[in-house]
């Protein structure tokens, strides 16, 4: 017979509590790992960050767990069955490399010594990813202490990979190529952040990502724009023009079919996003602008969250230097980047790009247009019980109603949503002010003890409240 709610709630702190300076002291050792896989001088650093993590894992109790190499930094995997085998399997995912970081970046002391000041920890890695990856090993301990059992109550897997600061550009083929181990029901994501320390959250989706670079080409060379001038076509001029057509008078894409497949936002999402303690000027601020712009008809965290958008990032042509140079330039360059909401085909918006640019450039000027690698977005459904398991269990933990929000940027989640067809979940506790790839970044201990608490909390509602055949 299963414990009552209270007592339950109860224990887990007090195992929590029991065992968070021994939680504190392990995590410490592995932020003094510079783990940073943008450098190659640090490579095995990254990798003893994996086998550290490796070790720690099998500590907790993992009886499976694997160093994966792959033609970058190692992933680390875990798996760690439950006695009930019609129990969902829930991977969660996590990175264990870092950013960049050297005291003269504005550091206060060395990023890589991990210093307690107040109820805050400060090192590279603090809350991108570490602590929130490693809050797990503590929530499945008390998990257990909690419930009497010897094993979660689901199929529990951990995948932490060790390019994400790097673009993660091994990741998809490590998980098509390890589908069938990593094969779940759903995927947990912790390496994500919530609106505030007093205003608990969970993501429910991210954006994806599209990025193309168009070079148009006129002349054969730069030519003499008083001899020329006005008779042949001017490549920076159809440039400017490519990209005055991007959009339209409202701030909508006007590239045809672009908006093909968008899911919509729902009155019920909507009326959550305006439930946030949203302050838009304060938002302005940290934007460092002066005025909102966007898709008319819908307000900012709505752009940001939930609307598809076309920007440009780069535009270039002709003489940069000072003073003038009187030509017509030979060529130049645009760079546009493309963040997709759930529904859209990256697929299709490339050949909806490719034609729309095809259309805007005028004869005699030639283009060649390069997209890269697309992400995908991901977007889970307000109503789906997985999501509503983990509203719950932070729920208990924070013990005050839990609000939703989307993330505007994108990232390798989306490949675990695609390539596994599970849905995606996210489950983090960093705050806005934790200074993710900048000096001093910290983790609030008290909201990390409540990542534990709501780790300790999910595996049981998972396993009581929903079911998918696997």
């Amino acid at each position: 017979m299963s414990k009552p709610v209270d007592d339950v709630v109860s224990t887990v702190r007090t195992y929590i509590e029991a065992h968070r300076g021994a939680f504190l002291d392990d995590l410490a050792e592995w932020l003094r790992i510079p783990s940073v896989s943008a450098q190659p001088e640090h490579a095995a650093d990254v990798a003893r960050s994996a086998d550290w993590l490796a070790a720690k894992l099998r500590d907790t109790g993992f009886p499976t767990c694997e160093i994966w190499p792959t033609a970058g930094a190692p992933a680390v995997f875990a798996e760690w069955p439950s006695e009930d085998p019609e129990a969902p399997t829930v991977l969660v995912y996590g990175h264990h490399d870092v950013q960049p970081a050297a005291r003269e970046d504005g550091w206060d002391t060395d990023p890589f010594e991990p210093v307690i000041r107040g109820n805050r920890l400060h090192a590279r890695g603090a809350a991108d990813d570490k602590s929130q990856v490693f809050f797990h090993t503590l929530g499945v301990r008390a998990h257990l202490a909690a419930t009497g059992r010897t094993a979660p109550s689901v199929h529990l897997k951990l995948l932490v990979e060790g390019e994400e600061e790097s673009g993660s550009p091994h990741f998809r083929r490590l998980v098509e190529e390890r589908a069938e181990r990593l094969a779940a029901d759903a995927v947990i994501v912790s390496d994500t952040g919530m609106w505030s320390e007093d205003t608990p959250t969970v993501c429910t989706g991210m954006r994806g990502l599209a990025e193309c670079e168009i070079e148009l080409f006129g002349p054969a060379q730069d030519i003499h724009s008083g001899s020329f001038g006005g008779a042949v076509p001017n490549p920076a001029t159809a440039a400017a023009r490519l990209v005055a057509a991007l959009h339209d008078e409202h701030a909508r894409v006007a590239v045809p079919g672009f908006y093909e497949g968008v899911t919509e936002l729902t009155d019920r999402e909507r009326e959550l996003f305006a439930e946030l303690p949203f302050d838009e000027e304060t938002w302005l601020r940290t934007a460092r602008s002066t005025a909102t712009h966007g898709e008319a008809g819908h307000t900012t965290l709505e752009r940001v969250w939930a609307r598809p958008t076309a920007e440009v990032n780069g535009i270039g042509g002709g003489y940069q230097g000072p003073g003038s140079k009187t030509i017509i330039p030979s060529s130049a360059l645009v760079k546009l980047s493309f963040r997709l909401v759930a529904g859209q085909d990256p697929d299709h918006v490339e050949k909806a790009v490719r034609a729309w640019a095809a259309d805007q450039v005028p004869a005699g000027v030639r283009h060649e247009i390069t997209f890269g690698p697309a992400t995908r977005p991901c977007l889970t459904p307000l109503d789906h019980p997985a999501l509503q398991s983990v509203v719950r269990a932070m729920g208990r933990a924070f013990e005050q109603p839990i609000r939703y929000t989307r993330e505007g940027g994108s990232g390798p989640a989306a490949d675990l949503q695609e390539v596994l067809g599970a849905p995606v979940l996210f489950l983090g506790i960093s705050v806005p002010s934790d200074g993710w790839h900048a000096p001093n970044e910290k983790v609030e201990l008290d909201l990390l003890m409540k990542g534990v608490e709501t780790a300790a909390h999910l595996w049981g509602d998972l396993a009581e409240n929903w079911r998918e055949p696997h």
